[in-house]
């Protein structure tokens, strides 16, 4: 057993380095092209840098649908979007207060709570059919429509997105190779997963919402204390809600298509509903003052390791 318990672990640290480096792979190429083409720097963080930097949450519950372990693909996407507001924004918020403005919180924040609020209620009978998994990829397409129509195709001042407006296909390329590292990274990331459950006698829901959860934000973690460090709030708050709504409506999506997922809606409830608290505090903290503080960061992360306490006990 302890041999095997090695194993499993190495195969958890293995697919999350490879998560971490094949996400910042292809986020960093994807967003190499998209500054190419002159989108404004909100959209980047709305779109390609949240759907890069979900891609490890994608292929990993994507890839514990196909192996019938439903409640680890649920419990890895609940849990992400949870540890996005609860650590990631509370640690990016201690390292330097975010600004934002009013327009942001009204739209993509009102979008990110109706998503959360939306998976919730089709999860409530317990299955994520191929229909509602159609819904989510429904309202994806809407996401993206009102970002880009609301966030426009602004001329890019910075000299960096200049020079690369050279077209390339190394990006393209390198793009690729990321999302390929991704598949594999997840794989070995699942099988570890599932064992150590086995393991270690706990639910694969457990280890979805704690270890898998943020082991896949890593790459949301890292580009937003980043973001944070250059004092470039709209990149940092943009990122996070991006991601939490590319997580909901394209990861479940997605994964929902693939493979109806079906899990015992009474151990989800109490993730649910912090998810669902998670992103509606995001609204009143960014309308304080339009900016999430360091005080509101610290009650962030003091909540969010109360809740893994929680899971844990």
């Amino acid at each position: 057993m302890l041999v095997c318990a090695v194993l499993d672990v190495a195969l958890v640290v293995v697919g999350l380095a490879g998560l971490a480096y094949g996400g910042d792979l292809l986020v960093a190429n994807a967003s190499r092209l998209a500054g190419a083409l002159g989108v404004s720097p909100m959209v980047i963080g709305l779109t390609v840098v949240a759907f890069g930097t979900s891609a490890p949450e994608l292929a990993a519950s994507v890839v514990a649908a196909l192996r019938g372990s439903p409640e680890l693909a649920l419990g890895n996407v609940i849990g992400s979007n949870i540890a996005n507001v609860g650590l990631i924004l509370g640690a990016s918020a201690l390292m330097w207060p975010l600004a934002t403005r009013w327009s942001f919180v009204r739209k993509e924040v009102a979008f990110m709570i109706g998503a959360s609020i939306a998976a919730a209620l089709l999860l409530l009978d317990g299955e994520l059919s191929r229909l509602d998994a159609g819904l989510l990829l429904v309202g994806l397409v809407v996401f993206l429509f009102v970002s880009f129509r609301g966030g426009g195709m602004a001329a890019p001042a910075a000299p960096l997105v200049a020079a690369e407006r050279t077209p390339s296909s190394r990006p393209a390329l390198l793009a690729l190779a990321g999302a390929g590292l991704l598949a594999l990274a997840a794989h070995a990331l699942v099988t570890g997963a599932v064992g150590l459950a086995e393991v270690w006698g706990v639910s694969e829901r457990v280890i979805g919402l704690t270890m898998v959860a943020i082991g896949t934000s890593l790459p949301e973690l890292a580009s937003s204390v980043a973001a944070a460090v250059r004092r470039q709030g709209d990149i940092v708050l943009g990122n996070i809600v991006g991601s939490n709504v590319f997580n909901l409506l394209s990861v479940l999506g997605i994964a929902g298509v693939i493979q109806p997922l079906q899990a015992d809606v009474s151990a989800l409830r109490l993730d649910l509903l912090v998810m669902l608290a998670a992103a509606v505090l995001v609204a009143p903290m960014a309308v304080s003052g339009w900016r999430v503080g360091r005080r509101e960061g610290a009650f962030l992360l003091v909540c969010y390791l109360a809740y893994v306490l929680l899971v844990l006990a």
